[in-house]
């Protein structure tokens, strides 16, 4: 129906506007290929829109920062072990250069001629020695365990290191754990040994240990007196070189081992052997991850407060609109409105939209349907009910012009229920009929011309002739994407109706043209026009003002069904009036009007 409000069709200057509202409605729904760049525009638009939604920052940037916190733990706590097994090797080096300097110090010969100062051992610097004099420097002192071992307690004892001299075959001379030599002997007291198994707990901490620290590490394994070539770092040291160690014992732990040689001017005489006590890096690292556990365990709960916070967000909104759609399949009320989270510029924002709109869509669609059904039940009821008045009286007539008066009377109104159900019938499968079938490019100049050569072969017992022109465009220019019998259908309709109203004799003039993105098809009659109060309301159902017509020759659902097609194909239709040649208004003040005009408005391919 023509919208007093809308601009004037014909008006030249809204041209520019309208093209525009048609082409982006077509592209919405697919009826037309959009332009390259504006193609390329809105898929750009949907990635960034697809990536950058705030729901979706918000999931990633969570389990980033997570991922990164642990990650970040890690490489910390990694990077710290292994510069602490580095220092811890360092550090054990230099000591083993310095007790080396003085267990070469504190050798003697058989005569017991050389005595060594053991305050000056003390003070001495890696790779300086404490000698004899020059004139004893060619002679062979071999270790003396007698005299090493105070100087060695001394020295080992401030710290948590083992200490081991090897002679130049390999053979355990002195260790810090129990020192013994070939004449006195000087122990240290052990704890007693313990046979109780450990527990569950502590075999528990020993594997996470051992699984944590074994990477690729060779184990550490205690071998005999005799069997000091069996360690790598001892044979190096042996042969007059430095060398270091990183293993780990069958509990776990890690053992730092550092062997340097014990030689006076130059000659080697035997290998020192330096290592860690089993959990002295271990309680270091532990405490360590013992903090890291405590970081770990702040951000676990500042993650389960986030993720909380995030699944109200989400979670939350979600049930009310899922009630809400539940509320509306079982229709607890007379509408139920759903929650309104548009306001959120997100996939819950996006989904609440879409269902309130498909919402309201739902209930006026139910709506319509029994405003459809009100007016079936009332124009159906009103032959209905003249024809059971005819069929009632029928048996009282009193003679044959009656009787053949009342047959009329029933005869007219079983036609107009056949063509009411028809039309009925028609209007109610129109929606689920344009579903189902695809769209297809509709050539409106063929459609036109054969419409127009079946109507100039009928004209209906008017003798009113049609005629077509198309204006704007080439001859492949006026295709619209649509349904062809249901487009066909629609200019069926106006053809008829322009028909019925003009005068034996007159014509009706069809004009097809091309207005850049849309196809405007206009139809002219020769009648007397349409009041201006039935402007709007020709297009509603079961409305009709045909005073030339008898009552019942027409349902009233021709121009609502036309309305109604148009609409599904994206367009817009309404009814105007066209002046008359001597003006808007005749002698006698009525207005003069040269017909009436329908105009159609489909979006072209």
């Amino acid at each position: 129906m023509l919208d007093r409000s809308q601009p004037d069709p014909n008006d030249p200057t809204d041209d520019a506007a309208q093209a525009r509202s048609a082409e982006e409605a077509a592209a919405d729904r697919g009826l037309v290929w959009p332009r390259p760049m504006a193609w390329l525009r809105r898929a750009g638009q949907f990635f960034l829109t697809l990536s950058f939604s705030s729901l979706t920052r918000r999931i990633v940037s969570l389990n980033l920062a997570g991922l990164v916190l642990l990650v970040a733990s890690i490489l910390y706590l990694s990077q710290f072990r292994a510069g602490l097994i580095d220092a811890r090797a360092q550090s054990l080096l230099v000591q083993a250069e310095i007790i080396a300097g003085a267990i070469a110090a504190s050798a003697t010969v058989e005569t017991n001629t050389i005595t060594i100062d053991p305050d000056r051992l003390l003070d001495l610097k890696p790779g300086e020695t404490f000698g004899p004099p020059d004139e004893l420097s060619g002679l062979d002192f071999p270790i003396n365990p007698e005299r090493v071992a105070p100087v060695l307690r001394r020295l080992i004892s401030p710290t948590k290191t083992r200490a081991r001299i090897y002679d130049r075959d390999g053979v355990l001379i002195l260790d810090s754990r129990s020192l013994y030599g070939r004449g006195d002997v000087l122990r240290f007291e052990l704890p007693p040994p313990t046979t109780e198994k450990p527990g569950v707990a502590e075999r528990t901490m020993i594997a996470i240990r051992t699984w944590l620290n074994r990477g690729d590490l060779p184990l550490y394994r205690e071998l005999g007196p005799e069997n000091g070539n069996g360690y790598q770092e001892v044979v190096q040291s042996l042969d007059g070189q430095k060398s270091s160690m990183v293993r780990i014992n069958d509990r776990g732990e890690v053992i730092v081992s550092v062997a340097v040689p014990v030689q006076r001017f130059r000659a080697v005489h035997g290998a020192l052997m330096l290592s860690t006590q089993g959990d002295d890096i271990d309680q270091m690292v532990t405490a360590e991850r013992l903090a890291i556990l405590k970081v770990g365990g702040v951000a676990s709960l500042v993650m389960m407060v986030l993720s909380l916070l995030l699944a109200s967000t989400i979670a939350g909104p979600v049930r009310r609109l899922a009630d809400s759609a539940e509320r509306v399949r079982r229709r607890i009320r007379t509408r139920v409105e759903i929650p309104d989270f548009t306001g959120r510029r997100d996939e819950i924002g996006h989904l609440s939209g879409a269902l309130r709109d498909m919402t309201d869509a739902l209930y006026n669609r139910i709506e319509a349907i029994e405003r459809f059904a009100a007016d079936v039940s009332h124009e159906l009821k009103n032959p209905l009910t003249s024809l059971r008045s005819a069929v009632e009286t029928l048996p009282l007539a009193k003679n044959e012009k009656s009787r053949a008066r009342l047959l009329e009377v029933i005869e007219h109104d079983v036609k107009r229920l056949d063509r009411l159900i028809s039309d009925i019938s028609d209007a109610s499968r129109l929606d689920a009929e344009l579903q189902r079938q695809d769209v297809a490019p509709v050539d409106l100049r063929r459609l036109l011309a054969t419409l127009t050569s079946v109507a100039n072969e009928t004209k209906l017992g008017t003798n009113v002739g049609v005629e077509v022109r198309f204006e704007g465009g080439s001859a492949d220019a006026f295709s619209v994407p649509g349904h062809d019998s249901r487009l066909g259908q629609v200019i069926s309709n106006l053809l008829v109706n322009a028909q019925s109203f003009s005068e034996p004799g007159g014509k009706v003039r069809i004009v097809c043209r091309r207005r850049k993105t849309e196809i405007e098809i206009v139809v002219d009659d020769d009648g007397p026009g349409i009041r201006d109060d039935a402007l709007e309301r020709i297009f509603e159902r079961f409305y009709t003002d045909r005073p030339h017509q008898g009552f019942g020759q027409n349902s009233g659902l021709g121009l609502s069904i036309s309305k109604q097609i148009v609409e599904a194909h994206g367009g817009k239709i309404w009814a105007e009036n066209r002046p008359g040649p001597a003006g808007p208004v005749d002698a006698d003040g009525e207005p003069s009007f040269a017909g009436a005009r329908f105009v159609v408005r489909l979006p072209a391919i």
